[in-house]
């Protein structure tokens, strides 16, 4: 027994602080992504997705000044739908249309949500910020504002954007993603997306959440891999264009519905 314990110490010894710390990193790491992991709701019952959406609609698109956001917004103008942008500071969606209205407001301000949500066929939530070095409730709470203001005004539909890397899709990034990523840049903002996603999933509307892979600003492709996609060795990538033109083709197409489809390339 001594003799096991002196080698046990002989080896923990012999680790370098390098070696410890990159091995305390590894199973932090894997903890948080473990963290990360929950299994998605059982499906809905079938009855609930009898509200079919016909174009062209009333949109509100949330988080319209981001990449993806601008891209939705660009995308549904030209199918010709109608458009009200929810942004906080309309100067920075530098877009004029007959069909496109601008909204100001704050997820975060229930009133400016509900003034917003009067009248819209559907909602596509593109909402992120940049506030990784805290914890925050911005995605999560933001979203509870617009399920409730669309429960007040009966709006059937959420497209809400996330990313691979959460709840059953954790790990998917690629092992960049999974071990240096999200546990060193990330934290925060992928556990604030599993609650965000957490409240939509037990939520009352038809709703389908979109996780794309790492985003890119390239020009649509046209074509992607859906459904049950992510690597968990190799890191891959999407452009917010052709995410942008999926989570538009949701609003329409009932194969998802209720479900949480990964697009990558």
């Amino acid at each position: 027994h001594a003799r096991g314990l002196g080698e046990t110490a002989f080896l923990f010894m012999a680790l370098t602080p390098g070696k410890i710390f990159l091995l305390c990193w590894l199973v932090y790491a894997l903890v948080l992504n473990r963290a990360l992991f929950r299994r998605p709701p059982r499906s809905r019952n079938p009855h609930l997705f009898t509200r079919r959406l016909q174009s062209p609609l009333s949109l509100l698109v949330v988080g319209a000044t981001g990449g993806t956001g601008i891209e939705i917004v660009q995308q549904a103008l030209a199918q010709g739908h109608k458009v009200t942008a929810f942004v906080r500071d309309p100067t920075r969606l530098p877009l004029t249309h007959e069909n496109l209205q601008i909204a100001r407001g704050d997820v975060m301000d229930q009133a400016s949500v509900n003034a917003a949500m009067r009248g819209q066929d559907a909602v596509l939530c593109a909402l992120g910020h940049k506030r990784f070095s805290y914890p925050t409730h911005i995605l999560s709470e933001g979203t509870r504002h617009l399920l409730h203001a669309m429960k007040i005004y009966e709006v059937p539909r959420l497209v809400l954007e996330s990313s691979l890397g959460v709840s059953d899709a954790a790990g998917r990034l690629g092992i960049f993603g999974t071990l240096i990523a999200v546990p060193l840049l990330l934290p925060f903002y992928f556990w604030d997306r599993r609650r965000q996603e957490r409240l939509v999933m037990h939520s009352e509307p038809d709703w389908v959440v979109v996780r794309p892979s790492v985003l890119t600003n390239g020009k649509a492709r046209g074509e992607y891999q859906h459904g049950n996609v992510g690597s968990y060795f190799l890191p891959t990538r999407v452009s917010r264009a052709d995410v942008a033109a999926f989570m538009l083709k949701q609003l329409t197409d009932d194969t998802y519905l209720g479900a949480a489809p990964g697009i990558c390339y």
